[in-house]
């Protein structure tokens, strides 16, 4: 079962590239709260920062070319829908 993303049991929940990308809001915001830090710490925190941004940005991308690909061969999904895909 999920619990955030859209599913059979969630037709409530969410786009996973919209999930995604609030985290990468919520990254950003803190890393503007610490940019100004000097000490070390908060320097490897921004670092780790900047590299999890990477990251949600590539996986947000991979997300939207999936839904892409899904809604191209199998028209957009509705809550009514079964499963585009798999089970």
């Amino acid at each position: 079962m999920t619990h955030f993303l859209i599913s059979d049991v969630n037709p409530d929940g969410h786009k996973l590239e919209d999930i995604l990308s609030t985290l990468r809001k919520d990254v950003l915001y803190r890393s503007t709260k610490i940019m100004e830090d000097g000490r070390p710490e908060a320097k490897q925190v921004l670092e780790n920062n900047v590299t999890i941004l990477a990251l949600l940005t590539e996986a947000i991308n991979l997300a939207e070319d999936s839904t892409a690909v899904l809604n191209k061969s199998f028209g957009r999904s509705t809550p009514e829908n079964e499963p585009r895909i798999g089970d």
